[in-house]
Parts: structure tokens; sequence; C-alpha cells
């Protein structure tokens, strides 16, 4: 059964404003490349959750990938623990999403070697999770139950594990109402495990008549949303989501050429006390400090204003102001 209002706002009363980003790590191009065995690197997940630690972050969303569980469960639940356990000792709960429509790469996911990244392209080889094909096989239903039920079981009341972020922007790259299916079942299962922290799924169509947004808000003990525009239209949907009467995460932001900057929206986020968690931290293999419209072999490859990220991969700062003034605003 969903939360109460009153469930979900004891909850979120006992944290502390939850500052957070979203994290694949440097050497990832996608979300497969972060956990498989060859490419997982412990070395580098601390070494870069410490810088966030050091700006005052306080939890971090990161994006599981089902076909890397499916090849070797075990292992991948050790790697995962081990992910968890790593932000731990940085002071950082976990944000967790199974699910993905994004498909920047326009294809499906797949193990092995992944493909480099495209000059010049915003988070080029990015694949969904599960995909189209699973995501639409009904015999693929029970292996996809336990997954989430796997993970969540083992962690129910954990308190290293902030929510549980079911579906990331359901019904993204084509697959509209093919993603209500599964967008239901998987509140289905994630609710027979019953953890102690709360699911939610986020809007991103700003059509809150949309099937997918309509459902999330339904079936979220917290709402979720997010938001790559300017201070007035966040806060616009702050507005909105805030008649639901719930605790209210942005779970993706940060656009600097739309007036999505670190200096309007911390702002603005702490003022209305919603958990935030901008995109991304560490340019790396993503790169996601490009444009969503940039093309192959775009000559501003390397724009003067980032989109997204916040470092080099060598840990320097983009911008030292952003950096000082994250750490002044956290407080």
């Amino acid at each position: 059964m969903i939360w109460s209002n009153k469930r979900a706002w004891e909850w979120y009363d006992k944290k502390s404003w939850i500052k957070g980003f979203n994290y694949v790590t440097s050497n990832a191009v996608n979300s497969t490349e972060m956990w498989q065995k060859e490419t997982f690197s412990p070395e580098i997940i601390r070494k870069e959750l410490k810088i966030a630690k050091e700006i005052g972050f306080n939890s971090c969303r990161v994006f599981l990938q089902y076909i890397v569980w499916k090849d070797d469960t075990i292992s991948f639940e050790k790697r995962f623990e081990e992910f968890v356990n790593i932000a731990a000792e940085c002071s950082m709960s976990v944000l967790v999403v199974f699910f993905d429509d994004c498909a920047f790469a326009g294809k499906p996911p797949y193990l092995g070697v992944q493909d480099n990244p495209l000059i010049g392209v915003h988070n080029s080889q990015w694949t969904p999770s599960p995909g189209e094909i699973l995501a639409c096989d009904p015999k693929e239903l029970p292996l996809l139950k336990k997954y989430v039920q796997s993970i969540i079981s083992k962690y129910t009341h954990d308190e290293r594990i902030l929510a549980w972020d079911l579906y990331n922007e359901a019904g993204n790259s084509g697959m509209k109402e093919k993603t209500v299916p599964l967008l239901k079942t998987a509140f289905a299962w994630a609710r027979e495990v019953n953890p102690s922290q709360p699911l939610t799924s986020c809007i991103w169509n700003y059509s809150y008549a949309h099937t997918c947004d309509s459902l999330c808000l339904q079936l979220s003990d917290i709402i979720s949303f997010h938001s790559y525009e300017n201070y007035d239209t966040t806060e616009k949907h702050i507005q909105k989501l805030s008649e639901y009467e719930r605790p209210i995460l942005c779970t993706e932001w940060l656009h600097r050429p739309n007036g999505n900057k670190i200096e309007t929206h911390v702002p603005l986020f702490k003022k209305w006390k919603v958990g935030m968690f901008n995109w991304g931290l560490i340019y790396g293999k993503t790169q996601t400090n490009l444009n969503w419209d940039t093309m192959t072999g775009n000559p501003n490859a390397n724009p003067k204003e980032w989109q997204c990220d916040l470092f080099y991969t060598d840990g320097t700062p983009y911008l030292t102001n952003e950096i000082q003034f994250m750490k002044y605003a956290f407080k």
C-alpha cells in the first residue's frame, strides 16, 4: 500500500536536506560499463565520491543495469554492496534506479566491451534497462521480479539506502504506453517486499495527464521530478507538485545554457526544501558536459559553457566559483 502523506513526511523530516548528484563513474560510457566485472572500479568510485563529499553532498543517485545482474547475479550484488559501502564511507546515502527508458545510443543494452563514445555527442552510448525487448516480453517477468525483489530485500531496513527509484523517465525514447505494464508491476513487486525506504518514479514529461507521469504520481510514496529548465519554470513545477502534499525530490537538473544553473537552482531547492540531484559529478565517457543537441563531429565538442557535470576527470573544478557557492549553500 502506498505510504500515507503523514508517513512520507515522518520519513522526510528525519533527513537533513538531501543534497545529491547523479553518478556514473568517469571510466564508464553507460550503466553496463559501470557495473560489469571488467570495468567496475572501486578505486575510481572512492576517489570520485570523496571529491563529492568535500563539497557537502550527502547522497548519490545511481543507475543499475538489469542485464548485468541477470548475467551474474551474485557478483553483481556483491559489487553493488561494495558501492554502497564506499558511499557510506563518504557519508552518502544511495538513491537506487532499477529501470530506465532513456536510450541515447538508440540500441538495446548488451554485455561485453561497450562502444566508445562518439566525438562531440552527449551521452552517446547510454542504453536503457532492461530495454524494450525485455521490458515487453512476458517470459522475462519472473526474472525482472527477482531482480527488483532480490536487491530490495537485502536492504529493507538499511539506512545507507535513501529510497528506491523504480523507473527513470518511464515512456521515454519512444516507449510511451509500452512501459505502463512494467512500471505498474515494478511498484507491486517492491510493495510485496515492503521496504522501510520510500518508492518513487519521476515526472519528466511535464504533462501531468501523460500516462506514465500520471501513474508515477499515483504510485509513488514521495514525489520526484526532473527539470532542466530555468528558475521560473522549475519553481512552477515545484508549486504544482506541492499540491500533492508529499516530500519532493528533483532527481535530475543542471542545464547551464538553459538558465538551469548552480547559483539559481540550489537556492531554489533550498527555499522549497526540495531534495536535489544534479547531473552529474565528473566529466567522463558519458560526455554529459556537452549539450543535448550536439552532433557527431561538432567543432564545439568542448563548449565554453558546459551543460552538466562539475569537475574535469582529474578532479579540477569546471568552475571554482560554483564549487565555492555550493559549499557555502550546503552548510
